[in-house]
């Protein structure tokens, strides 16, 4: 049975391009939140879409240098 060549770690990002996506994540989800609230009249739209934000930039990996 042949072996497999051994694999490397993934490269992580550096802290401050990861804290950067997550604080652009906020942004970007409070302004979506702060839309839809308008439209819907209900302000928890705010809370939600800060939250979405904060979890979506924390989840995607940000690009490697």
């Amino acid at each position: 049975m042949a072996q497999r060549p051994a694999q490397r770690p993934a490269p992580e990002p550096e802290r401050a391009s990861r804290r950067s996506q997550i604080i652009i994540g906020v942004i970007v989800g409070l302004i979506v939140g702060l839309v839809i609230s308008l439209f819907s009249g209900f302000w928890l739209w705010l809370a939600a879409g800060a939250a979405v934000g904060l979890a979506f930039g924390s989840f995607i990996k940000p690009p490697l240098k």
